[in-house]
C-alpha cells in the first residue's frame, strides 16, 4: 500500500514536521518565560546572589531604625515607633530600586561572554530576553521584599489599614522596582562589563533616593530640593505605600505638590512610562548592539 499527499506537489513529511505557526504576542510571552526561567535557575545556583541582596537592606533597617530613630521628627513627634513606621515606605523602595544594579550587571555579563549571540541564533522574539530577564528580578526582588518585611516587623514596624490595601502597596513597590529594572537593562547594554554596569546602575540611584521623602520628611529640605523632592516618582511611590500601610503620622502635613495629593496615581503613572520609554529604548538598544 502507497500514501499519497493530499497536495501531489508537497512532501508529506514536509507537511507532518512542520510547527504550527504562533503568533508574535504568543511566540513572546512564552520566549520571555523561558528566559525569565533560565535566569531564576542561574540564580539559584548563586545563593551568595540573593543572600547578599538581602543582607543590604536588612542592614538599612536596623541600622536607620535604631542610630536615626528618636532624632529625626515626623509629624512633630520624635518617637522611635513613630519614624520606624514612616521610614520602612522608604526601606522598601529604596530595596525594590537598588535591584536595578543586578539586572544591568546581569545584562552586561550575558552580552560579555557572548550568550545574546547564541540567542539571537534562536527563533525567538527580540525582546524575550531582556523581559525574561526583568520577570526574573521581579521574582528575586519580591522574595527579598518578602523577608524585609518580616525583619520590619520583627523591629516594630505595623500597619494600620486591611489586607487589601496593605498588599496593593507592596504591589506598588513591586512595579516601580520592575520599571527601574528596565533602566538597569539599558545601562546593562550600554556598557562593556559588568562591573561598569554595576557602577552605573548605583551612582544615579544615591541621589534618587536620598532627595525624595523617603528618609526625612520633604519639609525639612530647602525650597529647590522640596520640589525635586516632591515631583521625584520615587517619592510618589513612597507616599503611596505609607498611604495604603497607614504610616502616615498623626499630624503629618502632605504637600501641595499633585504627587504628593494623589500618591497612589502617581505612582501607577510614573511607573508605566517608565516601563514603556525604557523597554522601548533597551529593545532598540538590544537590537542594534546585536545586530
Amino acid at each position: 500500500m502507497t500514501l499519497t499527499s493530499p497536495n501531489p506537489g508537497a512532501s508529506p513529511h514536509r507537511d507532518l514536521a512542520a510547527p504550527r505557526p504562533r503568533g508574535g504576542v504568543v511566540q513572546s510571552v512564552n520566549d520571555s518565560l523561558v528566559i525569565a526561567k533560565r535566569n531564576l535557575i542561574r540564580m539559584s545556583r548563586i545563593p551568595e546572589m540573593i543572600i547578599f541582596g538581602v543582607i543590604q537592606p536588612v542592614m538599612f533597617v536596623v541600622l536607620f531604625s535604631y542610630v536615626f530613630g528618636g532624632s529625626i521628627s515626623v509629624g512633630g513627634s520624635t518617637s522611635p515607633a513613630a519614624y520606624r513606621e514612616f521610614l520602612m515606605a522608604g526601606i522598601f523602595a529604596q530595596t525594590v530600586t537598588f535591584a536595578t544594579a543586578g539586572a544591568g550587571a546581569g545584562i552586561a555579563d550575558d552580552m560579555h561572554k557572548g550568550l545574546i549571540d547564541r540567542f539571537r541564533s534562536l527563533p525567538m522574539a527580540r525582546g524575550a530576553v531582556l523581559t525574561g530577564r526583568t520577570l526574573a528580578d521581579l521574582v528575586q526582588t519580591t522574595f527579598t521584599l518578602v523577608i524585609l518585611a518580616i525583619v520590619a516587623l520583627l523591629v516594630g514596624w505595623r500597619t494600620h489599614t486591611s489586607l487589601g490595601e496593605v498588599l496593593a502597596g507592596f504591589g506598588l513597590l513591586l512595579l516601580l522596582g520592575y520599571a527601574f529594572s528596565w533602566i538597569g537593562a539599558l545601562i546593562g547594554l550600554s556598557v562593556r562589563t559588568p562591573e561598569a554596569a554595576t557602577s552605573g546602575g548605583l551612582i544615579w540611584l544615591f541621589p534618587l533616593t536620598f532627595i525624595s521623602n523617603a528618609f526625612v520628611p520633604a519639609e525639612n529640605m530647602p525650597p529647590f530640593l522640596r520640589t525635586i523632592a516632591e515631583w521625584n516618582p520615587f517619592s510618589a511611590t513612597v507616599q503611596a505605600a505609607r498611604e495604603l500601610f497607614g504610616n502616615l503620622p498623626e499630624g503629618y502635613p502632605v504637600p501641595d505638590a499633585w504627587p504628593m495629593q494623589h500618591p497612589i496615581t502617581a505612582s501607577i503613572l510614573w511607573s508605566v512610562l517608565i516601563v514603556v520609554v525604557f523597554r522601548t529604548l533597551s529593545v532598540r538598544k538590544y537590537r542594534s548592539a546585536t545586530a
